[in-house]
């Protein structure tokens, strides 16, 4: 019996003798930054298209790697050999991946679904702590030898402010649970249906709408997918509170930036933290005019960015594909998946 093999987009940082042991029963094909940094969505397709890569049973996958092969569209996916029953996706959000297109040609996809919960979590009230103290223009004087050069003070909260969660899943608890010992007590969340009561966690199920108008602070937690690309956008701002508190660690692309951008400029959107931009990584400042804002405390999408999460992800997306290879199923399908294919 033939070996299975597996394409492998992406680098591998610290889940090395994991691979390594995987490749004892399989083959391992690897399109990476470090010996393939040529390759392009054009070439990597014309590959596909031209039979290179006809024997592949598999692919795993990396966030980065979309700076090489480009989203995994109807273009791309109707180019793959049908040999190929799964794709492997190294993270929780997989939006770069259309699942829904993948279902109807038989290829089941899965991700990293829980690991990367409390590290983003943490980011998150980092970022909006950050953004609350107005602490960017602190960081910004002390690292230019100014100390306190005109640092604008925070924005002090009213008394029990209200903090909405949109999207409260595991990242979503994960931040009302660390939000809660510095004081925050009133939650409002929404999620397209209300969670059972131990979900909920105290936190109340409001309209999307109530959420917007009632909310002194804004926790984006919700996965980009067609039906929430830009949910925060123009008309979403003028039904929030002026000077609100926005923080997003989900996708950049569920909020329209140029209009956050003129929302923070007029003072509605007192101060923004993210760890996304909609079109990341390409983030500069030429291009995007947020990351020069002094009410915006900015990271280079380091929600996982740790040793471990890194390494237990990688480790992970193995265990994802020996699921499919040894038994015909993924070990965590994307939920729109489960019932589809068992």
């Amino acid at each position: 019996m033939s070996r299975k093999t597996i394409l492998r987009l992406g680098d591998i940082r610290y889940a090395q003798n994991k691979w390594t042991e995987f490749q004892k029963n399989y083959d391992i094909i690897s399109i990476n930054s470090n010996e393939n940094s040529n390759t392009t969505r054009e070439s990597f397709i014309n590959d596909l298209k031209s039979g290179k890569y006809n024997h592949i049973d598999g692919i795993t996958r990396t966030f980065n790697s979309v700076a090489l092969t480009g989203r995994f569209d109807k273009e791309l996916i109707d180019a793959l050999p049908p040999n190929v029953k799964f794709i492997c996706h190294n993270g929780a959000g997989y939006d770069q991946v259309d699942a829904a297109y993948c279902a109807t040609k038989n290829i089941q996809v899965g991700n990293v679904p829980h690991l990367v919960n409390d590290p983003t979590s943490d980011t998150h009230v980092f970022l909006l702590l950050g953004a609350l103290r107005n602490f960017k223009m602190g960081l910004n004087s002390i690292s230019k030898g100014k100390w306190n050069n005109g640092c604008s003070p925070g924005f002090d909260p009213v008394e029990k402010p209200v903090v909405g969660v949109l999207g409260l899943g595991g990242i979503g608890r994960d931040v009302v649970k660390k939000l809660k010992p510095f004081g925050f007590e009133k939650f409002y969340y929404h999620n397209r249906n209300r969670l059972s009561e131990d979900l909920e966690q105290g936190c109340e199920w409001v309209s999307f709408d109530d959420l917007l108008s009632k909310c002194d602070i804004i926790n984006v937690c919700i996965p980009l997918n067609p039906n929430t690309k830009h949910i925060l956008n123009k008309e979403a701002f003028e039904k929030m509170k002026d000077g609100v508190i926005i923080v997003n660690t989900a996708r950049g692309a569920v909020i329209d930036e140029s209009e956050i951008i003129k929302q923070l400029k007029s003072g509605k959107v007192a101060a923004f933290g993210t760890d996304v931009f909609e079109h990341e990584p390409n983030v500069t400042l030429e291009n995007n005019e947020l990351i020069s804002m002094d009410n915006v405390f900015a990271l280079p999408h380091l929600g996982t960015n740790t040793f471990n999460t890194i390494k237990k992800m990688e480790e992970n997306v193995v265990d994802n594909a020996l699921g499919y290879l040894e038994s015909g199923k993924l070990v965590n399908l994307v939920p729109e998946m489960k019932g589809t294919f068992y």
